[in-house]
């Protein structure tokens, strides 16, 4: 099971010991293409796009683990899309150098629910929660 994170579940960020440590496989530094957000909640958003959006292909052992990031992401698959905070897709990622590494599944905002809670552009496709956080290079 294959998951692209851009915030609060990256290493080093409030969510990922909790839901992640322990859990991964694999973890790579990667991108997708999409469009990226912070909203003032304190955590970002992300839409589908065309500029880079940064963050790191997990690798979990067990699809169980979706039960949980689903919780998380405020995502039921039996509900509507515009019932959702934020719906599941897959998407392909790449490594830094821009190869393919694949499908992955990505948790994404409807741009109306970003405007809707007050999401501003993050231009350089990175969020980090904390100030101390190493920015993607």
């Amino acid at each position: 099971m294959r998951v692209f994170v851009y915030g609060t579940l990256k290493p080093g960020e409030a969510n990922y010991k909790k839901y992640c440590a322990g859990k991964v496989v694999d973890v790579k530094k990667a991108f997708v293409e999409g469009k990226l957000f912070a909203l003032p909640m304190g955590y970002p958003a992300m839409t589908l796009g065309n500029s880079k959006v940064y963050g790191y292909l997990l690798s979990f052992p067990n699809p169980r683990i979706l039960n949980e990031l689903d919780v998380l992401e405020n995502y039921q698959p039996s509900r509507l899309p515009a019932e959702n905070l934020y719906n599941r897709q897959i998407i392909e990622v790449y490594e830094p150098q821009s190869l393919s590494l694949g499908l992955a599944l990505v948790y994404l905002m409807a741009l109306e629910q970003v405007e809707q809670l007050g999401g501003f552009l993050q231009p350089d496709g990175w969020w980090s929660g904390c100030c101390l956080t190493a920015k993607y290079s």
